[in-house]
């Protein structure tokens, strides 16, 4: 399924056509204030296998992020980091950033792996910000920008839906996506390091 939405405005019936297919445990392709991206409930197991099939990656060592839409909902994945980093994050989300921090225990289990850290993500985006609100929880996410591809691949939603109409449950057309992805900011030795300049231009 294509589905056409209004970033200025999301449609409630669209969002709640995107939870359903989530709860379904399905796989969706969204846009960011970067670029596209897939995803789907960080709690269906299911739904993450198949996207690491889709990726040709093994789930224990792969680096996906997860999508939150507050702050409060940070602390349920990360084990507790300090007041610098805290002001840089509340200065610069939601915004073009991956920030990665050291995982609590709840973070492991849901990988079935031994993974120490997760990235995070607060995009700047309408869609992804109503979809969150309504789950209640976050969205597991990679991007499916290829270096490989030609540019318009990982910008025009109908491209997207043509590669991987058969292997997802729906794309959402949001209007024509990024080609520059986040910019990475490690935040797990309490200092700040960028490990990836992308869109991002991070404010201290």
């Amino acid at each position: 399924m294509l589905l056409k939405i209004y970033p200025e405005n999301p449609a409630p019936k669209h969002v709640r056509t995107i939870i359903q297919v989530l709860n379904d445990g399905g796989i969706v392709i969204f846009p960011t204030d970067t670029v596209y991206a897939m995803g789907c409930s960080l709690f269906k197991h299911k739904a993450v296998d198949n996207i690491s099939q889709i990726k040709g990656i093994k789930k224990k060592k792969a680096n996906f992020s997860i999508i939150i839409n507050n702050l409060s909902m940070l602390s349920e994945y990360t084990k507790p980091f300090n007041n610098k980093i805290f002001r840089l994050i509340r200065k610069n989300l939601p915004g073009p950033f991956t920030f990665i921090f050291n995982a609590n225990g709840k973070v492991p289990k849901l990988f079935q792996s031994k993974k120490k850290t997760i990235g995070i993500r607060i995009p700047n985006n309408n869609i992804l910000n109503a979809i969150i609100e309504e789950l209640g929880h976050p969205i597991l996410t990679t991007s499916i920008h290829d270096e490989d591809e030609v540019l318009e691949y990982t910008t025009d939603p109908n491209l997207i839906y043509e590669k991987y109409k058969d292997r997802v449950n729906l794309v959402i057309d949001g209007g024509y996506g990024d080609n520059e992805p986040s910019t990475v900011v490690d935040c797990t030795s309490g200092e700040i390091e960028i490990i990836r300049q992308g869109k991002g231009i991070l404010e201290e």
